[in-house]
């Protein structure tokens, strides 16, 4: 029994030697960057009859497979040597494994040998290059020009003087018809000779043709014999009349109102049923409607009214006076309305082409840092050593003293601050200068890094600091830092991102210096701040 054991140990041994021995597995290197390229190679030696069946997967572990190259065969004597070759990377950083890959070999799983690789991250030497914040957006010159703008503004004007004048003329021409057609048969008479004009029919418009040729009878009958025509079937239209001139006793013949209800029923066909009549027929339902409104208008009785009843038509008429200039008031009330709204688009228009939407929307909404630039500056002198400096607004004194570490308090002789704004509002504006109890030298780069702890401690975060030499008109030279940071606000949870710049100057043995806080991307900010700064005159000390 155990020699059978050690038999059997050896035979396994043997055979799983000889199975990882049928596929080698290497690799080009076992350490490597994050993002860079494992090459894993596998390879095989097989006879001629054999088939082989490499893995087709996306992932070896958690290696990304991102490219799997084309198998190289090689031939030795009567067998031959497969190479197949995979493309591995990883882009977090730690130690893997690639497992053990199963290639199929005449139907049979072999399994390659496992290996280890280590990827590491790129190392970033902070201390040797520096972190510079996003660019702001830079305007990039337009070849093509303004032109188009000035053409957009142009055709936006003609369009609305174009809607004005239509909607005016459109008002014109009603009174104007109003006033020429004196009776319902003047009116009739002139628009039955105005469609003629039109030769709609001729055109092939046969359906606008009867349309307007009924609405022409229509009216008629609704205004000189006081029925409701327009709204009326045709059915309910003769029904109608008849009653009408049995009750005002109206002399008129079946054949006319035959004649009529046959044209009006035409007409309906055309409009709903699509039917096209012929050129005679519809020359003969012309004539007919015409016809047909004269014997109506002759047919009417003209009575002549009582005393009692020229007063009351009297009164009639004088109410549809009023009535009628109470419409004409309210037109022009409407024609004015309109031509203000027309005036002061235009205007909008023209100054959104010519400045701006984000000009105009400021200009009439508001903005708090583009009042202050276009609003009457002032220069002053500030604290001593003074500072000479053109600001938007009068700087009022402030004490900083108490937000001063004792031990820091113990070595300054004066100190006087000046400031405009707010730390938490939007924009701000501070002037302090200082002397010392000793005649001391300045450090500017120990003061820079003394503001921006003091910026911080009032929740200031993730500040980006540069800093660059400064020099001003006169030549005094002092030290600039700018950059961003985060400020948040604590009432409604969001946060704001704000540009900073301090100018620091040294001047035996005091310290004068500017701070001045915005908004990221207020460009009326940035305007003040250039102002602000190239306005900058500093004085010696008075001992």
């Amino acid at each position: 029994m155990k020699n059978a054991f050690y038999i059997s140990l050896l035979l396994f041994s043997a055979f799983v030697f000889g199975q990882q021995k049928r596929v080698e597995t290497s690799i080009d290197t076992t350490k490597n960057k994050i993002g860079a390229e494992f090459k894993l190679t596998l390879k095989t030696s097989v006879d001629t009859l054999s088939k082989v069946k490499f893995p087709n997967v996306k992932n070896f572990g958690a290696l990304e497979v991102i490219r799997s190259y084309p198998i190289d065969t090689v031939k030795n004597n009567d067998r031959y040597e497969l190479i197949k070759r995979y493309g591995l990377t990883q882009f977090d950083s730690g130690r893997y494994v690639i497992p053990s890959i199963k290639v199929i070999i005449n139907n049979k799983a072999f399994l390659t040998d496992s290996i280890a690789v280590e990827v590491a991250p790129v190392q970033v030497d902070t201390l040797k290059q520096k972190m510079y914040d996003i660019k702001d957006v830079v305007a990039v010159d337009n070849p093509i020009g303004n032109w188009w703008k000035w053409l957009l503004g142009f055709l936006l004007l003609v369009g609305i003087a174009a809607a004005v004048y239509w909607y005016t003329k459109k008002y014109q021409k009603k009174k104007i018809e109003e006033e020429v057609y004196k009776t319902p048969i003047e009116r009739a008479t002139i628009l039955m000779n105005s469609l003629e004009q039109k030769e709609l029919w001729q055109k092939g418009e046969i359906k606008e043709y009867y349309s307007e040729l009924t609405d022409i009878a229509r009216n008629y009958i609704e205004e000189a014999i006081e029925i409701p025509a327009m709204e009326s079937t045709t059915s309910e239209l003769i029904t109608g009349l008849k009653a009408a001139s049995m009750k005002k006793k109206m002399k008129i013949t079946q054949e006319t109102i035959d004649n009529l209800e046959r044209v009006l029923k035409q007409a309906d066909l055309v409009k709903f049923a699509k039917s096209k009549p012929m050129e005679f027929e519809i020359t003969e339902d012309r004539n007919k409607i015409q016809k047909a409104i004269v014997v109506l208008d002759s047919a009417i009785p003209v009575d002549v009214p009582a005393e009692e009843e020229q007063l009351l038509n009297e009164m009639q008429r004088q109410k549809q006076v009023q009535i009628q200039l109470a419409k004409q008031r309210k037109k022009r009330i409407q024609i004015a309305i309109a031509a203000v709204g027309f005036v002061i688009t235009a205007v909008l228009a023209f100054f959104i082409v010519t400045r701006g939407f984000e000009n105009v929307k400021d200009t009439i909404l508001g903005h708090e840092t583009k009042e202050l630039l276009e609003g009457e500056w002032i220069k002053s002198e500030y604290g001593n050593p003074s500072v000479i400096i053109e600001t938007p607004k009068v700087l009022k004194r402030i004490d900083l003293k108490k937000s001063l570490p004792k031990e820091g308090l113990a070595l300054v002789k004066e100190m006087q601050s000046f400031a405009y704004g707010s730390f938490v509002g939007d924009f701000y504006l501070m002037v302090s200068t200082m002397k010392y109890k000793q005649d001391t030298q300045t450090d500017l780069n120990k003061a820079v890094e003394v503001t921006v702890q003091s910026i911080e401690s009032q929740g200031a975060q993730n500040m980006i600091v540069k800093q660059e030499d400064f020099e001003t008109p006169e030549g005094v030279k002092g030290v600039k830092a700018y950059g961003t940071f985060v400020k948040l606000n604590g009432l409604t949870n969001t946060s704001q991102k704000i540009f900073y710049e301090i100018l620091l100057f040294g001047q035996d043995g005091g310290l004068q210096q500017i701070l001045i806080l915005h908004e990221e991307g207020d460009h009326y900010a940035n305007d003040i701040v250039n102002r602000v700064l190239s306005s900058v005159e500093l004085k010696q000390l008075k001992n």
